[in-house]
């Protein structure tokens, strides 16, 4: 009978421990404020669309040598190579957390040589100072049972770490492709304006030696010559900060592929075509396509099931240890059937003084939750100003880049005037040098607008979480 009733209050007090566990665990639910479905600044959302995102990097830069640097450099890239080591090494802290179910055995044999102090009371009733050997080979044997869920929550814990590192990765991946492509395509703009710059050279010298005919013939004055002599002059200095800059960007290209500095092979401008289809999706979209948010909710993930074990901490953990072998104090007797021993315990340890550090770890674990939390909602809200910023540079430029145009064929004819009308002797020179400087702005600024306009169109692409695949 009184078997029985022990069994029986054996199986009452395991399925108490279940209960008053699956109790103690709280289960992660994604916070119901963090999605804003006015994320986006704009009313370009269908009822029903792929995300841009979705889209492989080599079907939105179709460049054949751009496509090889991008590839050059997702290979070789520190930063991509960093964060692979970082997957790494979260995928062993994950082995490690389910390893942790496992009991603790250790095994080994072991020799002890005693003797005692004569000048201890012990050694004064002996009298005589006695050596004593033993021999043991023995194996120990410990298992933490997982009743409160501590070792449940910390392998979630870190499997959502696990998680965090391989979305990192593919941030570090999208922001490369981006920043590779970005870089690119500045390089094609520096040179169109090289072009433009070159042009304008051969233009200006051009108007200085027709001014400095005018002059001979009593036009125009020395003063006329050298202004025409300054923009050559200024024209030329031009060509020089264009070709520094070329340099130092392909330098920062050369950086990006893990390469040493040297010159970037590349097309031109006019061959570049990004086939963007405003495809965003729903501000959702975000939390599976952008993976620096992703991996800010996999943080939060973290930091609640840290939470999760630091409460487990509260209540009395069961233990149970064992050991077993074989000692004797001769050699020879070592591997009798007399000299095996063994022992099993069974404890249950509730802590009551600690010094605070179980209550301190666990207000810290909700304070660094609260923290994730608000960097993951910081993240959500930092991808939707990315998205609307983009998309209303994006939207705008090919308006700006037809007045821009519209500009520049204004200052060119008002060159082609003036410099009539100066040939007659019906016009200052000034207004020729205004012209010019006003022409060589708009083209410069036609050439820059198209480059923002591919610009905006990556910045699209990676603020909806496109790159990584």
């Amino acid at each position: 009978m009184n078997k029985y009733f022990t069994i029986k209050l054996l199986a009452l007090l395991f399925s108490a421990f279940i209960v008053t566990s699956c109790m103690t665990r709280e289960k992660y639910e994604r916070p119901a404020d963090a999605i804003n479905e006015d994320l986006f600044r704009t009313d370009l959302l269908p009822k029903d669309s792929i995300s841009l995102a979705t889209v492989s990097w080599k079907e939105i830069f179709t460049d054949p040598i751009l496509q090889k640097h991008i590839a050059k450099a997702l290979a070789n890239n520190l930063d991509v190579r960093v964060a692979l080591q970082n997957i790494t090494a979260a995928d062993s802290y994950l082995k490690q957390s389910k390893a942790a179910y496992l009991p603790t055995l250790s095994a080994g044999p072991n020799y002890t040589f005693q003797t005692q102090s004569l000048n201890t009371q012990a050694g004064q009733l002996m009298a005589e100072r006695k050596y004593g050997n033993q021999f043991d080979v023995s194996a120990n044997l410990g298992w933490e049972v997982d009743i409160w869920g501590k070792l449940r929550a910390q392998q979630k814990a870190e499997f959502a770490n696990y998680l965090g590192t391989v979305a990192a990765h593919q941030a570090v991946k999208s922001d490369l492709v981006a920043a590779v492509a970005s870089a690119y395509y500045q390089l094609l703009t520096f040179d169109d304006q090289k072009r433009i710059i070159k042009e304008t050279i051969v233009l200006r010298n051009k108007n200085l030696a027709t001014t400095k005919a005018l002059k001979d013939a009593g036009s125009v004055t020395e003063v006329a010559v050298q202004q025409s002599e300054a923009l050559v002059f200024n024209a030329e200095s031009l060509l020089i900060s264009i070709d520094v800059q070329i340099s130092l960007l392909e330098n920062t290209l050369s950086l990006l592929m893990g390469e040493p500095a040297q010159a970037i092979e590349r097309t031109n401008m006019a061959a570049q075509k990004m086939p963007i289809r405003l495809e965003l999706g729903y501000p959702a979209n975000l939390l599976s396509n952008r993976p620096d948010v992703k991996a800010a909710e996999y943080r939060l993930i973290n930091a609640f099931e840290m939470t999760n074990a630091a409460k487990a901490n509260f209540y009395p953990s069961l233990r149970l240890t064992g050991s077993t072998g074989i000692v004797s104090k001769d050699l020879d007797q070592l591997f009798s059937a007399s000299s095996i021993f063994g022992n099993v315990v069974a404890g249950l340890v509730q802590p009551i003084f600690n010094k605070r550090q179980i209550k301190t770890q666990y207000e810290i674990s909700l304070a660094n939750k609260e923290i994730a939390y608000l960097n993951f909602k910081k993240s959500l809200l930092n991808a939707g100003r990315e998205v609307s910023d983009a998309l209303k540079i994006y939207q705008s430029q090919d308006g700006f880049i037809a007045l821009k145009k519209k500009e520049m064929n204004a200052y060119k004819n008002s060159v082609v005037y003036s410099q009539e009308l100066v040939n007659y002797g019906m016009a200052n020179y000034l207004e020729v040098i205004r012209a010019s400087e006003n022409q060589l702005n708009a083209e410069l600024n036609i050439s820059n607008a198209e480059y923002s306009k591919l610009d905006a169109g990556i910045e699209l692409y990676r603020a909806l979480g496109g790159g990584w695949r």
